[in-house]
């Protein structure tokens, strides 16, 4: 059975002395603690997006995809020019 071996006062001393002078050491206030989470999903779009599901033609989803990544982009602004020209 192995015992953990803790450091003595005089070791745990040296330690922080060792970390106080090391000019890389980087003591994180709570504002920086703050400012270092994490953040899930994307980034905020500029312009808002919404999931929707909607059904298309085989043709029209084949020939958006078989221009690589990005169609849906690509699809997107094509509707976008459409709406310019048309009313809905």
């Amino acid at each position: 059975m192995s015992k953990l071996l803790r450091n003595t006062p005089q070791e745990e001393a040296a330690i922080s002395r060792g970390i106080a002078a090391d000019t890389d050491t980087f003591v994180p206030t709570d504002e920086d603690f703050a400012r270092m989470k994490p953040r899930r999903g994307r980034p905020k779009l500029s312009v808002r997006k919404e999931l929707v599901s909607v059904r298309y033609d085989i043709e029209i989803l084949e020939a958006f995809r078989s221009t690589g990544d990005g169609w849906q982009t690509r699809m997107n602004d094509a509707l976008r020019d459409w709406l310019r020209t048309h009313r809905p």
